[in-house]
């Protein structure tokens, strides 16, 4: 990951001042339709975004990248990336390689996306450019934990931080005891996880009454995490300004100071110590950057979906990437890199606010949060259900999945997800030697960051694959820089992937295991169901 790159605010903005850039994403043509060739695939039926309404434009779009990819992450996650690189210099460094890595990746979807612009978006890419077994591998851990997992965390989330406004609103004030099914898990009901539930099953509904419905929660809720992040930004740059942290912070950004070591022994004062550590700080960077492909899966509502969709990502993920840099330099000018370390429970940004407002700063950086984690959910439940809804037309979900509703939205495909993510808020984790309880999603979602990267190097390679397979497919748009930025993204994410195997087995381990049982479900799906 030693590659020598611009700053993050020179490359983006490069990028849109491109001739060809523009060039190639104002053009209008009609996609060509890709069907795929490999031998036993399934046939999609031109009337797989039949019946949808195309009531999604450029700015819905934007707002929907945006609003999916900032939830509660941003305010945390440095926390344990500065532990690991320690440092401020290869702090930011590290979320400048995550925003080179995500706005590759969103460069290189917009191609795939132009060429099908089709609900389901990234299970289709994976079905079209491999087999529907990959197709399937991957919405199969999307719905079992990428998409509800994440849904779940955030719901319970948005529940902890209105627990500190509202102390009745609590993990441990109980509704329902935890009942202990085996010695390591029980099923419980809190308040918080009561609220979280009741969020999601909110956001489920107003989601199922129609797109319009759905990102007008989206548009306005994004608008206000924005507005959020902007004003956590300028209290930080403004207003916090710390000239002792400052000077401890930049004097000599890179000279490690209170670093825990990813393996022990192999501290980040060597090269290759240095490597392992930034690989692992892109799982919290990474993830918090993440689920800017939704905007993928809802393609079939987008007008204009071949010039549309491909934009929305471009713009989505420069404006979320570039406040995330200036986020995390405000603060390194606030708080010491100590103090960033060891904020209490992880919260950097409610730290910082404390310090400059002792006694309003949590409030503050409370409400933030919730507008935040309810603006990610909804964008997150909106764009789900249409990856199964895809998976259904193809005989490879459960059939209703593929149904829409009066509404023209795949309702069935919303409860369903709903259903699911609450079963994973009310199962809690249970360790007999210390007797805490946890949550179960937490411990997938760890699981499946290295699973994820495999989805997303094996879609981009899709787009060296349909190149050669599809030469003379109508490419509405094409991948900017190719082939050297989509082989870059490939590359880079490959290191992390390999450094992670290697370096953390027993949370990757388990998130490939959870991929391959999705083998035996697709074989059941693939008996028993047929195309609809």
């Amino acid at each position: 990951m030693a590659l020598t790159i611009p700053c993050l605010g020179v490359l983006p903005f490069g990028i849109l001042r491109s001739p060809n850039f523009a060039k190639t994403l104002s053009q209008t043509r009609p996609p060509h339709k890709i069907m795929s060739t490999t031998p036993g695939s399934v046939q999609s039926s031109d009337s797989a975004n039949a019946g949808f309404t195309r009531g999604l434009g450029l700015f819905d779009s934007t707002m929907l990248v945006a609003g999916s990819m900032i939830g509660s992450g941003i305010f945390i996650v440095s926390a344990e990336m500065s532990r690991n690189v320690g440092s401020a210099g290869w702090l930011l460094a590290s979320w400048v390689i995550t925003g080179v890595l995500t706005l590759a990746a969103a460069l290189s979807y917009g191609e795939l996306a132009a060429m099908m612009p089709k609900a389901g978006g990234q299970y289709v890419y994976l079905r079209e450019s491999f087999s529907p077994l990959w197709g399937f591998l991957y919405g199969w851990t999307l719905f079992l934990v990428i998409q509800t997992g994440t849904i779940a965390a955030v719901g319970v989330g948005f529940a902890r931080y209105l627990g500190t406004l509202w102390p009745a609103v609590s993990e441990s004030s109980y509704i329902i005891s935890p009942i202990h099914f085996s010695s390591h898990y029980a099923i419980s009901l809190s308040t918080a996880q009561l609220v979280g539930a009741l969020v999601i099953v909110f956001l489920t509904w107003t989601n199922a009454q129609g797109l319009k419905y759905g990102k007008g929660v989206q548009n306005v809720f994004t608008c206000a995490k924005l507005g959020s992040l902007l004003g956590v930004i300028g209290v930080g740059l403004f207003l916090g300004w710390n000239s002792e942290a400052v000077r401890a912070n930049f004097t000599h950004p890179f000279a490690a100071q209170g670093s825990v070591p990813v393996v022990p022994g192999m501290g980040v004062g060597t090269a290759f110590g240095l490597l392992v550590a930034l690989c692992v700080a892109q799982t919290g960077s990474l993830f918090s950057a993440d689920a800017w492909n939704n905007i993928t899966f809802t393609a079939g509502e987008v007008r204009e979906p071949h010039r549309n969709v491909p934009l929305s990502l471009a713009f989505g993920t420069l404006i979320v990437i570039g406040l995330y840099l200036l986020a995390n330099i405000a603060y390194l000018v606030v708080l010491p890199l100590h103090d960033i370390q060891n904020a209490p429970s992880d919260r950097v940004a409610g730290t910082m606010l404390q310090a400059v407002f002792p006694y309003a700063g949590g409030a503050v950086m409370a409400i933030a949060i919730m507008i935040s984690g309810f603006g990610c959910i909804n964008g997150m439940v909106l764009a789900g259900g249409r990856a199964y809804y895809a998976m259904a037309r193809d005989g490879l979900f459960f059939r209703r999945a593929g149904d829409l509703n009066r509404a023209r939205v795949p309702g069935a495909a919303l409860i369903m997800q709903a259903g699911w993510t609450v079963f994973l808020i009310l199962i809690r984790t249970y360790d007999p030697s210390t007797s805490a309880f946890g949550n179960l999603f937490s411990d997938l979602l760890s699981y499946v960051i290295s699973a994820a990267l495999i989805f997303y190097i094996l879609t981009i390679a899709g787009v060296f694959i349909l190149r050669k397979r599809n030469p003379a497919a109508e490419r509405p748009y094409r991948a900017f820089g190719y082939p050297v930025i989509p082989a870059l993204y490939i590359l880079g994410a490959a290191v992390i992937l390999v450094m992670l195997l290697l370096y953390q087995p027993s949370t990757t381990v388990p998130g490939l295991i959870i991929v391959i049982l999705g083998v035996p479900a697709y074989l059941a799906f693939q008996r028993f169901s047929r195309p609809t």
